[in-house]
C-alpha cells in the first residue's frame, strides 16, 4: 500500500443548487497533481495533461456509489499515447502516462494538452460497480483537452448533460501550482432557461487556474459558478494519491506470465524487478523466491 502526503487543501465538495435541477461537483487536486508529476518525472505539459485527468478521474469518482471505482483511459495520436488515471468514490486517486517525457510546443503562449495527446483517439471509462462484468463506454476524443473529453463522454454516452472544466497550473521550476475543477450535470427535467444562463456564466468565467491563483477552493469555484444562485453542500471529501499495489498483487502478474517465461527469467536474471506504473514502487524477486513462484504453478496444475 502507497499512500502519498498531499496537501490537506486537496478536497472535493458536492452540491446541489437547492431548487434541485442541477448537482454540482468541485475539487482542489494542487497536492495530488504534483506529486504525481513528481513521481513521473513528466514535462510541464505532460504535468498538465496527468493533472487535469486526475482531476478528471476526481470528479467521474464522485459520481459512485460506496466501494465502486472507475477508470479513465485517454488513447491518443499524440507523443504521450495514453493516461490512465483511477479513481473510487472515497476520494483515492492513482494515475499515470506512457511517455512523461513526451511535450509540444506551447500553443497561445499556454501549455498545449491537445498537442501532446493528440486530438485523434479515444477515452474509454470503466466502471466497477461491483457486478460480474464492469460497465465500459468508449467514445472518441472530441478535442484532446481532457475536460471537454469527459463532457463529451458524460453527455454522449452516459446521456447525462455535462460541463466540465480543469485547470492545472505548472511553474517553470516544473511544479504544479495550481490544479483543479468542476463539474456540473442538469437534473430532469430539464429547464432550458436555468441551462442557458448557466451557460452563459461558464463562457464568461476565468479560467480555472486563475481562480485557483486567487487562493479559491471548491467553495469559491463553486460561487464563482452559481454567483447569486444558492445552493446545498451535501458532502466535503478529501482526496489523496493513494496505490493499492502490493508484493502479493505483483506475484500474480508474474503468474500470469506463465512457466516459460518465468523459467526464461530464472536463467537469465539474478533478480528480476517489478515496477508498479502507478507509483512507482519496485518489487525485487530474488532468484529463489521466483523458483517459488514457479513451484506455484506446478502445484496449481
Amino acid at each position: 500500500m502507497n499512500e502519498k502526503a498531499t496537501s490537506a487543501a486537496d478536497r472535493l465538495l458536492k452540491a446541489i443548487d437547492v431548487d434541485g435541477r442541477f448537482r454540482l461537483f468541485a475539487c482542489v487536486t494542487t497536492g495530488i497533481a504534483d506529486e504525481a508529476c513528481r513521481l513521473h518525472g513528466t514535462s510541464p505539459t505532460a504535468s498538465a495533461a496527468l493533472g487535469r485527468a486526475l482531476t478528471g478521474g476526481a470528479l467521474l469518482g464522485a459520481l459512485l456509489k460506496d466501494r465502486q471505482r472507475v477508470a479513465l483511459k485517454f488513447q491518443g495520436n499524440g507523443p504521450i499515447k495514453k493516461i490512465i488515471v483511477e479513481a473510487d468514490n472515497s476520494g483515492a486517486l492513482r494515475g499515470f502516462t506512457a511517455v512523461p517525457e513526451a511535450d509540444a510546443p506551447l500553443r497561445d503562449g499556454k501549455l498545449n494538452v491537445s498537442g501532446v495527446l493528440g486530438r485523434e483517439g479515444f477515452l474509454t471509462v470503466i466502471r466497477d460497480e461491483g457486478f460480474n462484468e464492469p460497465y465500459q463506454g468508449t467514445v472518441k476524443l472530441k478535442t484532446g483537452e481532457i475536460a471537454e473529453d469527459l463532457a463529451y463522454y458524460l453527455t454522449e454516452s452516459e446521456q447525462t448533460p455535462s460541463a466540465v472544466g480543469l485547470g492545472v497550473y505548472v511553474e517553470p521550476n516544473g511544479t504544479v501550482a495550481a490544479a483543479g475543477g468542476f463539474l456540473i450535470q442538469t437534473l430532469p427535467p430539464p429547464d432550458e432557461e436555468i441551462i442557458d444562463r448557466l451557460v452563459e456564466r461558464l463562457k464568461a468565467l476565468p479560467a480555472i487556474t486563475t481562480l485557483l491563483r486567487r487562493g479559491l477552493g471548491p467553495e469559491g469555484l463553486l460561487n464563482s459558478i452559481l454567483q447569486e444562485t444558492p445552493f446545498r453542500i451535501l458532502e466535503d471529501l478529501p482526496l489523496i494519491l493513494f496505490c493499492p499495489c502490493k508484493r502479493s498483487m505483483i506475484e500474480r502478474v508474474l503468474i500470469s506470465l506463465g512457466r516459460v517465461e518465468i523459467q526464461r527469467l530464472i536463467d537469465e536474471e539474478e533478480t528480476v524487478e517489478v515496477t508498479c506504473e502507478f507509483c512507482r514502487t519496485a518489487y525485487c524477486f530474488q532468484k529463489d523466491e521466483m523458483e517459488a513462484i514457479l513451484s506455484e504453478i506446478g502445484d496449481a496444475r
